[in-house]
């Protein structure tokens, strides 16, 4: 194949709208597969354990690809999200502070409801973080295809939302689900973090050089009992995103576009085809309804995510302490909100890892139900901004 057609396939998988409609085929995928007559097929792939025994890095299928391949998307988040820090929309305090606020609320809120309406269920110590994150994959292949319209202040603002309240996610996942830190590779890990921005700051630019620290780096994060994804999003934002005289572009930026396609393309809809197979038989979707964790999810997500993210932005404008993204008005913002209850990858990660069995395949049902319906109800939002912009 010549490079032309190669080159043309990797920026049609840059497109968000593509990267959208490639991840919901394959949760349309694992869901028709996972309750179809081969579904013992799909489980006996899932649970197929790869990759060497040292360091503990024979994992199942399922494991590669939140642990691994989820590594990737977050790196290629992380990149993005540095390059808008730094030389983009939000590299003034007051630009960059409204989606740190705006995630902040929309993680306390989701939290806070769903630990009122399932407290004290079975579980729920465990799972109230389930509706903290939003999904940056699917929101913005949402946005790409209802609100072409809008501008370019709102993927931004949806994008640095998205990316800080998944940070955070993480991080509640390595401090909720560490199990014991292994010391030794937490150094380790610091320690080729270091190195990386040493070789950063130097104007190293050797790729051979850089992919075995990244390999390194996942390996020592893995190894210390952290979610093995906040190597790639450490080494993202680690990454130089101001070129200078003599380059044509940033290591950051290269990197991107070069890793985007890949992100979008193999690694967010593997993790998706391994972890949206659930049960959606009519037992299986009445018994998520009898379950308060499940509730929990679902409102935590579809209440929650609208109401704290509107409301910490809209205080934080009105006080002062941030700026609205340019051109955008409060009814987008709104349509922006409840966009922000996409939950899903992050949301199944922190179900996955919360809970076990029946309960882990209610909670992840509640998950792709509210993501849904949020998915919907913000498409409907969007397309009505979209046509008020035109009149």
């Amino acid at each position: 194949m010549s490079r032309r057609p190669v080159a043309e396939f990797a920026r049609f998988l840059r497109t968000e709208t593509v990267g959208g409609m490639i991840l919901l085929g394959a949760t349309v995928v694992a869901l028709l597969w996972a309750n179809s007559p081969w579904r013992g097929a799909y489980q006996a792939i899932r649970d197929v354990h790869i990759g060497p025994a040292a360091f503990h890095l024979s994992l199942s299928i399922e494991d590669w690809a939140k642990d691994g391949l989820l590594a990737l998307f977050f790196f290629v988040a992380g990149l993005e999200l540095k390059r808008e820090l730094a030389v983009g929309e939000l590299s003034t305090f007051k630009a960059a502070i409204l989606p740190v606020l705006a995630a902040l609320g929309g993680m306390i809120v989701p939290i806070g409801l769903a630990i009122a309406v399932g407290g004290g269920a079975p579980g729920m110590a465990e799972a109230w973080a389930i509706p903290a994150a939003t999904d940056i994959a699917f929101a913005l292949g949402v946005l790409a295809i209802t609100a072409s319209g809008l501008p370019s202040s709102a993927r931004v603002f949806l994008l640095s939302l998205a990316v800080v309240d998944d940070l955070g996610a993480i991080v509640i996942i390595a401090v909720l689900f560490t199990t014991g830190l292994n010391l030794l590779a937490a150094a380790a890990a610091v320690a080729l973090l270091a190195l990386y921005a040493f070789l950063q700051h130097k104007r190293i630019q050797t790729a051979w050089l850089y992919v075995p620290i990244a390999v390194a780096t996942w390996v020592a994060v893995h190894q210390s009992g952290v979610h093995a994804t906040i190597a790639g999003v450490a080494l993202g934002l680690l990454t130089r995103v101001k070129k200078d005289p003599y380059e044509r572009e940033a290591p950051a930026i290269r990197l991107e576009h070069r890793l985007q396609p890949w992100s979008a393309g193999l690694a967010v809809p593997v993790f998706a085809l391994f972890a949206a197979g659930v049960p959606v038989s009519p037992d299986a979707l009445g018994q998520m309804l009898g379950d308060r964790v499940a509730l929990a999810v679902i409102a935590g997500l579809l209440i929650g995510k609208l109401v704290g993210i509107f409301s910490s932005t809209f205080a934080a404008v009105k006080l002062g302490a941030a700026t609205m993204p340019t051109d955008m008005g409060w009814r987008d913002m709104i349509a922006i909100s409840m966009l922000g209850g996409v939950g899903f990858t992050v949301s199944l990660l922190i179900a996955d890892q919360a809970l076990d069995g029946a309960a882990a395949d209610r909670a992840k049902a509640a998950v792709l139900l509210a993501s849904a319906v949020a998915s919907l109800l913000a498409a409907g939002m969007l397309v009505r901004r979209n046509r008020a912009r035109r009149v």
